[in-house]
């Protein structure tokens, strides 16, 4: 026997028009610098202009299920691709422009981009690289502010003239299988190639939805809620369409990044939530007692562990401490989220805000287990340690493109992390390692195979291996450890200037030390272990 419910599918255009017809008064506001300055605009204003953009598509040709780039900040232009691309029948590609150009290019030769749309401001990374795109017919430029010359190119196009040719008429396309891919982004490509995570509209709706549980974000109509995770990193953790969901404000940074920008935005517009990873958190510090945050009810710490000292200055700061939560690329992102339970309910003090600097439980429609290397499911006693595995509605089944080939999914369906954690009697997840080869920087993954391949494409360099070393700014850094060929001179600025343009610039190591020779296993192998023994307090300061 079936149930005698409508069947209606869960798709991107249902949150704008709950957003128009139900909010058309809560506001969309974009930071911004230069010529731009803020904005701010209703969803009564904003919703069509999606609509004249989905009609744009139209006009550029842009086929059905075809990807459409974009390298923009979190703006309300970017909102209106987040709602216009997957409500018209393509799919949203979103671009970390901070990649290195090797990277880029092969993300969106991948993705096979029909059209990029373009932050001015973002324009000289990304018009360089125009032409190793095998697939891109036109570059959208969205003028944010920025004063990059625009290219004399028929294929460059203005995203406001675009819209200006179009009447705000209903969107001819009708999304009406949920399961068709909404949006798609890639991981940071640790080990080989990038790998492209296909979203479908019901995964997008159904994250949306559990972010505004009580125990996960708790998020209503009442909040003001400012992502300052950029929207090129998974949706900018779904809280785009969450905002959408429950009628909150929505305020983005744009371009203006820099921590007593973020501060300002934070205080001026009254947020009430927001989320980033440790490293903007902790650059904020300084500024902190400059501005008024007590608005704030909820600050999310993603992409890595809760530093408590971290956790404990924005509590004496703003009176509230960071709340982790746990996700991937791979899971929408957000799989675990840190509250206090009733079965905690007497913790309180340093023990209050060390719970809340866990990863903490499952959130709604997600499960979580932690395996053996034998394969056995380990108990929930908080000690047990095993590799971390997810399963859920929202969490990816495989991965998409060239690289869709892969050992990351069990024979039983669930996402095999690579991170090692235990989980306690209450579902409390805590990461206790991760795999070592792999350095987490800021809340971003450098890989130290990649890295190492690139220090010794220099023929000065006989062996190089990298390793992870604290650091107190981003949590960690990747540190090189050189073999120079024997009567080659070299030093560590020879390797970093080396480096440049081969990897991001933010791979490229602060520390380089130079050995005679790598300590080796009994298998030959470099023993990245005794590295990490022997170089695990930080350098000396330099004379």
């Amino acid at each position: 026997m079936r149930g005698l419910m409508q069947d209606r599918p869960l798709t991107v255009p249902t949150l704008l028009t709950r957003a128009e017809t139900s909010f058309p008064h809560k506001r969309v506001v974009t930071g911004g610098t230069g010529s731009a300055g803020e904005s701010v605009a209703t969803w009564a204003e904003v919703a069509p202009r999606v609509r004249r953009l989905a009609h744009a598509l139209d006009a550029l040709g842009v086929p059905p299920g075809a990807c459409v780039g974009t390298f923009a900040w979190n703006s309300q232009r970017h909102v209106e691709l987040y709602l216009a691309v997957p409500s018209s029948g393509r799919v949203l590609h979103t671009v970390n422009h901070r990649l290195y150009a090797e990277q880029v290019s092969f993300i969106v030769n991948d993705a096979a981009d029909d059209v990029l749309f373009v932050d001015r401001t973002i324009l000289p990374v990304v018009w360089p690289l125009v032409a190793s795109f095998r697939t891109v017919r036109h570059v959208v430029v969205m003028d944010d502010g920025g004063d990059a010359p625009l290219p004399d190119d028929p294929r460059v196009l203005d995203y406001e003239d675009l819209l200006a040719q179009q009447a705000d008429r209903p969107i001819a396309a009708v999304v009406d299988d949920e399961d068709a891919a909404a949006s798609l982004c890639y991981t940071s490509g640790t080990t080989g190639h990038p790998k492209g995570v296909l979203y479908s509209h019901r995964s997008v709706v159904l994250h949306s939805l559990l972010l505004l549980a009580a125990d996960v974000f708790a998020l209503s109509e009442r909040d003001v809620v400012a992502p300052i995770v950029p929207m090129f990193h998974v949706n900018a953790w779904g809280l785009p369409y969450a905002a959408l969901q429950c009628g909150a404000d929505l305020v983005l940074p744009g371009p203006a990044t820099g921590p007593a920008e973020l501060a300002a935005l934070l205080s001026r517009h009254r947020a009430t939530f927001s989320a980033a990873v440790a490293t903007v958190w902790r650059d904020m510090v300084p500024v902190l007692r400059h501005h008024d945050l007590s608005s704030l009810r909820h600050v999310a710490c993603g992409g890595g562990p809760v530093d408590d000292a971290l956790s404990s200055a924005w509590e004496d700061a703003v009176g509230i401490p960071l709340t982790n939560a746990w996700g991937m690329t791979e899971t929408s992102p957000v799989v675990t989220s840190a509250f206090v339970p009733t079965v905690h309910e007497d913790v309180t003090g340093d023990d209050r805000r060390r719970l809340l600097g866990t990863p903490g439980p499952a959130v709604p429609l997600t499960e979580i287990r932690v395996v053996s290397d034998e394969g056995h499911v380990q108990p929930r006693d908080g000690r047990t340690p095993g590799e971390l595995q997810v399963a859920g509605a929202t969490i990816a089944s495989a991965y998409f493109g060239s690289d869709a080939g892969t050992d990351a999914f069990t024979a039983d369906g669930w996402l095999r992390t690579g991170d090692v954690g235990t989980i306690d009697p209450w579902g409390f997840l805590r990461i206790v390692d991760r795999t070592k080869d792999l350095v987490k920087s800021g809340g971003e993954w450098i890989s130290s195979a990649e890295l190492e391949g690139a220090i010794m494409a220099d023929p000065r360099v006989r062996e190089a291996a990298v390793i992870g070393v604290s650091d107190e700014r981003w949590g960690e850094r990747p540190m090189a450890c050189v073999v120079p060929v024997d009567g080659a001179v070299l030093t560590a600025d020879d390797v970093r200037e080396h480096l440049r343009g081969r990897v991001a610039s933010w791979w490229i190591p602060e520390r380089v030390e130079m050995l005679a020779e790598l300590p080796k296993t009994a298998t030959g192998k470099w023993s990245k272990q005794t590295l990490r023994q022997q170089f695990a307090d930080p350098a000396p300061e330099p004379a």
